[in-house]
């Protein structure tokens, strides 16, 4: 099995990436920068987002695991005291491995500007925001007219990024075996005059939004971990993505388990 990892960059997160290194040399597993069968992610979910970025265009031959040394981690199943049963596991023939792939779906954004049409995937979020004012859309689902939005800029998050920054805007958490996308309004403007939907929309894989600002306005967007600035937007286009990312399970940890840990974190109790 060929690998290749990608680390935060912090102590602890390079010396697991050593140990992890020698260890698999002394397994058998082959690095692979170029064409590796499964990415490694050791840090916290920016740089799983990091790995998915990197690694693309080549989603449908590679799987990815998290080993997680950040705070929070909905993308990790190991910690660092479990790395030498981790590589062990990954080493083992296809046959004895017990490996589940599980798929998650992804955001396809079609962002047209003056120069032309530019297509990306997202793993968890996009975003678009107004910068020297409000920011002010038309928001139309299915090629209808839905609403015009007034306000600070409008989140989109796939099922996965529902635990990110489309939870903070109060968005619903969504479990990521659901292919769909989650439409949120940032700081939204409703008063007598202007009128939004004032909660956060969920469509099924088959429909699409199309988010179109105010001509010659400066907007950041962001992809993930990426934004950057235009001034030349036309429109916006999100919908599911056609291509999904693999995760190599080689153990259960189910997704709500993850929720419980990440926000409440105790011990549930039955003691009313």
């Amino acid at each position: 099995m060929k690998y290749f990892i990608i680390n935060r960059g912090d102590g602890v997160s390079l010396a697991l990436h050593e140990r992890f290194t020698k260890l698999a040399d002394s397994l058998g597993l082959t690095l692979d920068e170029d064409k590796p069968d499964t990415v490694l992610s050791i840090g916290g979910d920016g740089t799983m987002l990091q790995a998915f970025h990197r690694y693309k265009d080549q989603l449908d031959r590679l799987t990815f695991v998290g080993l997680h040394t950040g705070r929070l981690g909905f993308f990790a199943d190991w910690k660092p005291e479990e790395l030498e049963t981790m590589a062990r596991i990954m080493a083992r023939p296809l046959e004895e491995n017990a490996t589940r792939m599980v798929e998650y779906p992804l955001l396809s954004i079609e962002i047209r500007t003056n120069s032309g049409l530019e297509t990306h995937l997202v793993l968890n979020e996009f975003t678009i925001k107004g910068i020297e004012e409000t920011m002010v859309a038309q928001l139309d689902v299915n090629d209808v007219i839905f609403e015009t939005f007034r306000g600070d800029g409008i989140c989109i998050s796939s099922p996965s990024g529902s635990t990110a920054y489309n939870k903070s805007l109060g968005g619903a958490v969504i479990h990521p075996s659901i292919p769909c996308l989650q439409i949120t309004e940032i700081a939204s403007i409703n008063n007598r005059i202007f009128r939004t939907v004032g909660s956060s929309l969920v469509l099924p894989k088959h429909h699409h939004c199309d988010i179109y600002p105010q001509a010659n306005r400066r907007m950041m967007l962001s992809l993930d971990h990426l934004g950057w600035q235009r001034d030349d937007l036309i429109s916006v286009r999100a919908s599911v993505a056609k291509e999904t990312i693999r995760f190599a399970r080689y153990r259960p940890y189910p997704f709500w388990s993850r929720v419980q840990r990440a926000f409440i974190g105790q011990e549930p109790t039955t003691d009313f």
